[in-house]
Parts: C-alpha cells; sequence; structure tokens
C-alpha cells in the first residue's frame, strides 16, 4: 500500500518498484527486445533481490547494446572481459556468459519459428493466464507451464533458466497476471 492506492504486497515505497510494479509487471509483453531483456535480467536476477536488477537496469541496456539479441550474440573474449569489468551490472562471469549464449539460442528461436514472442506465448495458449490470488503468499513459485518453459528452453540451449527464473519471466512479461485480487492493477491487466 503506497498512499491510498493498494499495490501488491511485494511492492516497497521505493519509486523505482513503484513505477515498475504500477507500470510494467504483468503487462504483456509482445516486442522481441523486451522479452530478450526480460529473460536477461530475469537471469542475472537469479540469488538476489529484483530491486537490484531494477537499480542496474539502465546500465545493463547501456552494456548490452540495447538488449539486440544479434549484438549480444556476437560477443567476444574481450567484451565479456569488458562486461565483467563493469561495475553497473551484475559481474557473475557464469551469468554474463549465459546472456551471449541465450543471445544465439534466441536467434535460433527467431529463426525456427518466425519470432520469440510466437514460441514464448505458446506455452499459455497465447494469451495471459488470469489467476485470483487473495495474498502473496498464495503466488507459486513455478507452475506447470513453467517448468515446460524452462525445460524447452534449456533443450535449445538457453542458461539461467530454471523454473522459477521463468515463472519470475512469465510473470513479468504478463503471461500471467499475479497481481492479488486487492491490487489496484489486476483487474486493469485482463
Amino acid at each position: 500500500m503506497s498512499g491510498n492506492v493498494c499495490r501488491c504486497a511485494w511492492v516497497s515505497d521505493d519509486p523505482l518498484e513503484v513505477a515498475y510494479h504500477d507500470q510494467e509487471w504483468g503487462v504483456p509483453v509482445h516486442d522481441d527486445i523486451r522479452l530478450f531483456e526480460f529473460l536477461i535480467l530475469e537471469g542475472a536476477q537469479a540469488g538476489l533481490s529484483w530491486k537490484t536488477v531494477l537499480r542496474k537496469r539502465e546500465s545493463y541496456r547501456a552494456a548490452f547494446d540495447g538488449f539486440a539479441p544479434e549484438r549480444v550474440a556476437q560477443y567476444d573474449d574481450r567484451k565479456l572481459a569488458e562486461l565483467l569489468a563493469n561495475p553497473g551490472i551484475i559481474r557473475n562471469r557464469l551469468k554474463v556468459q549465459a546472456a551471449v549464449q541465450n543471445a544465439r539460442s534466441f536467434l535460433a528461436v527467431q529463426e525456427e519459428f518466425g519470432s520469440f514472442d510466437r514460441y514464448i506465448w505458446g506455452f499459455v495458449g497465447g494469451k495471459p493466464i488470469v489467476n485470483a490470488w487473495q495474498t502473496i503468499e498464495e503466488v507459486p513459485a513455478e507452475t506447470v507451464e513453467s517448468q515446460a518453459m524452462s525445460k524447452d528452453l534449456r533443450r535449445r540451449g538457453f542458461k539461467f533458466v530454471g523454473s522459477t527464473i521463468c515463472y519470475a519471466f512469465m510473470q513479468a512479461c504478463g503471461l500471467v497476471n499475479d497481481h492479488t485480487l486487492d491490487c489496484f492493477r489486476y483487474a486493469a491487466l485482463f
């Protein structure tokens, strides 16, 4: 709760977090660049707080060429070293290497399906799953859909795409509406 507006219980008073919740979280994303951005950011978040990633998001955009997968897929050892020296991003070697591998796999999915959007939305039948949670405690960490997504992404060579990360990606990109019923954003998103 911030002011007189009721929000999901996970939202703090941090203006960055409030803006993210109010304007992005749960809004269906169909743009491949934005989907790639969230795929990279959710993987980077593993083991950390989303607030940490939000604070570094602009640095990520700059460091990863606006999340253009065709550019990220071309990164070489010199670029990896540059990224690992960049204090504006999470400097975990495995996560940075995963971003490059994921860009390559992302391009392969685009080639096969025509777009990453067409592929990823297939896991929810092309439309958001609308849940009806009373409290944040009811929201699962993973679902059958996120497990299937994780399994298929890994089969295609993606890294840092476990079922929990995939579910967070689904929430972020609006494949699922997990705003709680009392949240002002719940009804606005379906």
